[in-house]
């Protein structure tokens, strides 16, 4: 296969490098995905692929689904250039964003939601991603976001569930809003006396589950429009990583949701 890209200055490659940047993803409305599977998924999403850049000294399988002329190839130096991940397997795609907007959720007859506010890390963002995808969560709100859905390490991080797992970002007014409409339940994970064990808590009708930062914990706002709950920690310390408790959390929901089915039947 001829190599289209030689060299590391070529205008393509700074352009690819620089969506290593959150800021130059939002103004040019595009993202970048590295990895088969991640890109699979990203397509599966529903998100349209722009252009391909491919290593053939790494990449071993075939083009076929992709339009070749949106594809360049490089060298491996020109490609270690613009990833992003150890154990590359040669390929990343360019796609175009799309609408993360709170009107975009679409809601089971039973919803469940986490809610996280002012997430900074984007490795718990992913890892809460995938949860919500083991979990069978209905979706993701983002209050105040501190990090881009689509920085390199939450794609990562969620091995491409962000694509296929629905997430959406607002205010955290503009979240509120949309529990009450839908008539969902707010459930805070709140540090207090008055914050109810999780396993005590009735998670079988519509409920969503309020995190917040590890550092600060919830708001205000948070604190005073959803009820308290917490796990229990016999150790010297007062909380889980926020990845752990969303993981811990919405596995009770799942185990509730799932002995309630049961005993239906």
């Amino acid at each position: 296969m001829d190599i289209d890209i030689k060299s590391t200055s070529n205008p393509k490659i700074k352009w690819v490098k620089s969506l290593h940047n959150n800021g130059a993803r939002r103004r040019k409305g595009v993202f970048l995905v590295e990895g088969s599977k991640e890109i699979a998924y990203a397509i599966d999403g529903g998100f349209k692929p722009v252009t391909f850049f491919i290593c053939p000294d790494i990449y071993n399988d075939s083009l076929s689904g992709i339009n070749t002329e949106d594809v360049f190839t490089m060298n491996k130096v020109v490609f270690e250039k613009i990833s992003y991940r150890s154990g590359s397997d040669g390929i990343i795609a360019i796609f175009q964003s799309k609408s993360t907007k709170l009107d975009s959720l679409n809601l089971s007859s039973n919803p469940s939601l986490l809610v996280l506010e002012a997430v900074e890390k984007p490795g718990n963002l992913g890892a809460i991603i995938r949860t919500a995808d083991g979990a069978g969560i209905d979706g993701v709100i983002i209050c105040d976001e501190k990090t881009d859905f689509f920085n390199p390490n939450v794609i990562r991080s969620s091995v491409g569930l962000v694509f296929t797992k629905q997430v959406a970002n607002g205010t955290k007014e503009e979240a509120y809003d949309f529990l009450q409409k839908h008539e969902i339940t707010a459930y805070g994970a709140i540090i207090s006396d008055k914050s109810r064990n999780y396993t005590d808590t009735d998670f079988t009708p519509p409920s969503a589950i309020i995190l917040g930062t590890e550092h600060d914990g919830l708001s205000e706002f948070w604190q005073t429009r959803s009820k308290p709950i917490m796990i229990p920690m016999k150790g010297l310390n007062d909380s889980l990583n926020v990845s752990n408790a969303a993981a811990v959390i919405s596995y009770e929901l799942v185990r509730q949701r799932s002995e309630a089915t049961e005993h239906t039947k």
